[in-house]
């Protein structure tokens, strides 16, 4: 047998023994899985013969597209894999990516995600005058956003679905057709089946830092928010958690939550960053 051969062979033996559960990899805005290579990589190299997709959908400017209609489309290319396996799979969805896996899980009922990780996902929202605002709006300042986001044609853009303005709560409620649902902040009538679907994660990582840079405020990677003097609240005093209006008290409570807050380390960064994959990932998920 050659040596190629046994490389192979030994992979193959490895994945079978240990058992490894399939990574679905679902990309950010402006971006597809091209960036991901990276973490692939990582993952094969910690976990050797482990099935690492990354889903080739709504890429590019392609993740402008409005969050439900992607998350139609990601569902029926993640249902597939997930009914291959019995011992479940792990999900990692990075920035606007977060959002569409909570969507794809919330409307899907029979999933069998072992542990979602949210690689510095805007979870409460996104308000800050970011690089990535300023491609979309170059005319828009984060302050007036709001008079076109809170639109039927804004939520057509997938940024203004989970655009929350601090100053605009009335609005945001109003208006918002994805973050507010998914969030329960307003009442809808598939509340109660989307808190069930969330409760079959059994381990969820969160992920952010203070150099993100692009997620505003960064702590939205971890369920906080402003407050309409632009103070900070954090997850466990935000009013959809102490209701546990979509099931992440009851998560947390029972130990199923992990924080994982890294510095240095930019928005793009995140999926290419060993430590991060090694002490955020690896440790806390993906096995």
């Amino acid at each position: 047998m050659t040596d190629g051969c046994v490389v192979i062979w030994t992979v193959f033996l490895l994945s079978s023994v240990m058992g490894y559960k399939p990574v679905i990899i679902v990309h950010g805005i402006l971006d597809g899985p091209r960036q991901f290579e990276i973490l692939a990589k990582f993952i094969n190299q910690s976990h050797p013969g482990t099935n690492v997709t990354t889903l080739a959908l709504y890429d590019y400017t392609g993740s402008m597209k409005p969050l439900w209609q992607q998350v139609d489309g990601f569902r029926e290319a993640i249902r597939p894999i997930m009914e291959s396996t019995d011992d479940g799979v792990h999900l990692i969805c990075f920035s606007q990516g977060g959002l569409i896996c909570r969507g794809v899980l919330a409307t899907l009922p029979t999933h069998n995600a072992h542990s979602l990780i949210l690689l510095s996902s805007p979870l409460a929202g996104q308000y800050g005058d970011s690089s990535y605002l300023k491609y979309f709006f170059p005319t828009f300042i984060k302050s007036r956003l709001y008079h076109f986001c809170y639109t039927t044609c804004g939520q057509r853009i997938s940024i203004c679905n989970y655009w929350n303005d601090p100053h605009q709560r009335e609005r945001y409620l109003n208006s918002s057709i994805y973050l507010a649902l998914l969030n329960g902040e307003i009442e809808h009538a598939n509340s109660t089946a989307w808190r069930d679907s969330f409760l079959r994660i059994q381990t969820l990582v969160l992920i952010g830092g203070q150099d993100d840079g692009v997620i505003t405020p960064w702590e939205s990677s971890i369920f906080g928010f402003y407050d309409s003097n632009e103070t900070v609240v954090e997850m466990e005093k935000q009013d959809w958690y102490l209701r546990d209006a979509f099931g992440l008290k009851t998560l947390n409570s029972e130990g199923a939550v992990v924080k994982c807050v890294v510095r240095g380390v930019h928005h793009t960064s995140w999926h290419s960053n060993h430590t991060v994959y090694k002490n955020c990932i690896d440790k806390n998920a993906v096995k």
